[in-house]
């Protein structure tokens, strides 16, 4: 018994080393990566244009007019969009080297087959505007050694891409991934018999949007106005992205809306939340828009276009939030 115990006790370290050595080799490789191109005399495959500023800024609800007129420039944040290659792609010289490729798949030949985006950083060093030819290069800036996340293990990969207009330097695009291998899953454990579930996370309420919460507290759903412009804007701002007042009052929004664009989310869970459900954006009859949940239907009923009511929803004993239930018809 105890020479068996033995032998399985040195199988197991054997095997624990053998692993651990694998992954040290898979980390060497994956790190002989690091500073090679993932992409090389990239161009965009048009001028910084003022068609694409007005689809962002309307698909935004950005209203400032420095985006608009002889004087426009783009917004800072679209400056991944002039370098992306569409469904098409980049052709020729242009566009993802090799070597990206060439990394993905020795991940995926380590089990890393799943891939989401995680997050990204952009630097700005002068503006864009209509007119402006946009080249770029981009390479693969760091590769993590493996990383557990409620996903799975796998590792992140940073690419940062280097942006110029007509050759001058115009900003710096880090963009990450987590390339993965699923993590099992695994049935959630019963309940015992009384037990609260987990709470729903508080929203932040701050001096720009403590009058809105007051509002939902009463059953209102408060819209900020613009006192000198008169614009209605929502979310909560200190000042007015029109004309830059920093003078305000409410209205009172009528509770009619329909659904202007949503998702469904399946994964990741978050606790206090049962998925899939929907997340909406929701275009009140005042103009103004909002992201909420939608209540009455399931969440493969949720369209673009339906009309939904506000009503406010009971979360627990300290938490009401605006919802909007689908109008029947």
């Amino acid at each position: 018994m105890s020479t068996d115990r033995t032998t399985a006790d040195r199988t197991t370290t054997a095997d624990a080393s053998e692993a651990a050595a694998q992954e040290v080799e898979l980390l060497r490789r994956l790190r002989a990566f690091e500073g090679r191109p993932a992409a090389t005399a990239g161009r965009g495959k048009d001028p910084v244009n003022a068609p694409m500023i007005r689809h962002w800024c309307e698909a935004m609800g950005d209203t400032n007019p420095a985006y608009t007129g002889p004087d426009a420039i783009a917004p800072p944040t679209m400056l991944q969009a002039w370098t992306m290659g569409g469904l098409s792609g980049h052709t020729g010289h242009t566009g993802r080297s090799p070597a990206y490729d060439e990394l993905l798949a020795l991940l995926d030949g380590a089990g890393c087959t799943s891939v989401v985006a995680t997050d990204c950083e952009q630097e700005y060093l002068r503006p864009l505007r209509p007119g402006d030819e946009v080249t770029f290069d981009a390479v693969i800036e760091s590769v993590s050694p493996r990383k557990t996340t409620r996903l799975g293990t796998g590792h992140f990969v940073t690419t940062r891409m280097d942006v110029r207009a007509n050759g001058e330097p115009a900003g710096t695009h880090r963009f990450r991934i987590l390339k993965y291998a699923p993590a099992a899953k695994r049935p959630a454990p019963p309940k015992p018999a009384g037990t609260a579930g987990p709470q729903r996370p508080r929203p932040v309420v701050n001096r720009d949007n403590q009058g809105f919460w007051d509002g939902v507290r009463d059953h209102r759903l408060l819209i900020q106005r613009c006192t000198a412009c008169a614009t209605l804007r929502f979310p909560w701002l200190p000042g007015c992205n029109a004309c830059s007042s920093p003078d305000w009052d409410t209205v009172e929004a009528s509770g009619a809306g329909t659904v202007f664009s949503y998702v469904v989310m399946h994964h990741p869970p978050f606790p206090a939340f049962d998925p899939p459900y929907a997340v909406a954006l929701v275009e009140l009859a005042e103009g103004v828009r909002m992201i909420s949940n939608i209540t009455g239907v399931p969440y493969d009923k949720v369209r673009i276009g339906l009309p939904v009511r506000l009503e406010f929803l009971r979360v627990d004993d300290t938490l009401e939030l605006p919802v909007f239930r689908a109008e029947a018809g």
